[in-house]
């Protein structure tokens, strides 16, 4: 029998894996774990061309998912998205939909440009998302859907679509990468090329965090929760009292991610994402900053240090950065890629320094910064 402990290491190595050349997209494929495993869905905004579907397909590839992904347009129709009709039930006067292949029978699913779908396929999504039932014509199951994954350039203003973007209960907002960051999305995206995913973790590791997160207990979660309700609230960022209960979701499944059944302070980062607006977001961040200075987690790095910007967080990345550099030295022979290397242990050396006082390193990553001195021959 597969343990909590067990499922996580898998699911930290498939997120490490999916992630290999994304550059700054990290974030996104952490979410997308976390959603899962609280069985809550997820909603990305951002424009077209941002690697959205990209960081998708490459977590569905390294959990091995039964996966569904379409682009829904104004002229979309149900049978495109859960199946068609069946023709000889329907010669009965039985309405029935063959669901093999479509959105009903999948673990994981991507509906990019969600809010141009006609209102029959957002209804037929609002109870296939809230219940995890299909409903449509006799037709009634249960779906295995843990996670749905939606994309959209902007949240809509229409009440109607803003009513069903709010079952989306994470969100998260990117960007095109910075200019900073070119030579890394070059690189990345000439990896991804040459990239041959294989399946790391199942989601039946995912089933096993999920019921440890339903069982993880959140009596020390809640006096630090309701206290960053109230600090949110004092600052004119709403959040629904279902947003609300349902973010102790989110911080029970980032505790078993963390190998823990106890949600506490370091585990309340999530609350950043239950924030509807990026705007609410920026300012979360800034209000809640003293909150949440205790977040980390052994698993969702990226999202944790975006989340927070805690000393704990931005150090358990870097030493992961560093080892992965460490462990993939080039080769002698090749000056060329000796010295793109070189720049990249500087580059983690600078942010190190940059980031903490040198005589008070975090004990995880004062090796780290003597590994890097001595490869790099800096003082």
């Amino acid at each position: 029998m597969t343990t909590t402990v067990e499922a996580a290491l898998r699911v930290r190595d498939a997120l490490t894996t999916a992630g290999q050349g994304l550059v700054d997209r990290e974030q996104l494929v952490d979410l997308i774990a976390l959603s899962a495993i609280a069985q809550e869905h997820l909603l990305v905004i951002g424009p077209p061309g941002t690697a959205k579907s990209e960081a998708v397909r490459r977590v569905a590839k390294t959990l091995g998912s039964r996966y569904f992904e379409y682009l829904l347009g104004r002229f979309t129709e149900p049978a495109e998205v859960f199946g068609p009709i069946d023709l000889r039930k329907l010669k009965e006067g039985v309405v029935e939909t063959q669901t093999q292949g479509m959105l009903p029978e999948a673990d994981l699913a991507f509906l990019d440009e969600v809010f141009l779908g006609s209102t029959a396929i957002l209804n037929t999504l609002l109870g296939l998302l809230n219940e995890r039932v299909f409903r449509r014509g006799h037709t009634t199951v249960q779906v295995p859907l843990r996670v749905c994954i939606a994309a959209s350039n902007a949240i809509p203003e229409e009440p109607a679509l803003a009513a069903f973007a709010d079952r989306f209960l994470v969100r998260v907002f990117v960007e095109p990468i910075a200019d900073a960051k070119l030579e890394a999305l070059l690189d990345g995206g000439a990896a991804l090329g040459r990239a041959s995913l294989t399946q790391r973790a199942s989601f039946d590791d995912l089933d096993v965090l999920a019921r440890a997160a339903k069982e993880a207990s959140t009596a020390r979660l809640r006096d630090p929760l309701a206290h960053a309700v109230r600090l949110l609230r004092r600052a004119g960022v709403e959040l629904s009292d279902r947003r609300v209960v349902k973010v102790q979701r989110l911080c029970s499944a980032a505790a078993v991610l963390s190998g823990r059944l106890e949600a506490t302070d370091a585990d309340l980062w999530p609350i950043l994402y239950a924030v509807p607006t990026l705007d609410g977001q920026r300012l979360a961040q800034d209000v809640l900053r003293g909150v949440l200075a205790h977040s980390q987690s052994s698993t969702l790095l990226a999202a944790t240090e975006a989340a927070s910007n805690a000393p704990a967080a931005r150090a358990a990345r870097l030493v992961e950065t560093a080892e992965a550099l460490f462990s993939q030295p080039p080769p002698e022979s090749d000056p060329s890629a000796q010295e793109r290397w070189r720049l990249k242990l500087e580059g983690v050396a600078r942010e190190i320094d940059a980031s903490f006082d040198p005589s008070a390193l975090p004990d995880a990553l004062a090796p780290i910064r003597l590994k890097l001195t001595e490869l790099i021959g800096a003082p």
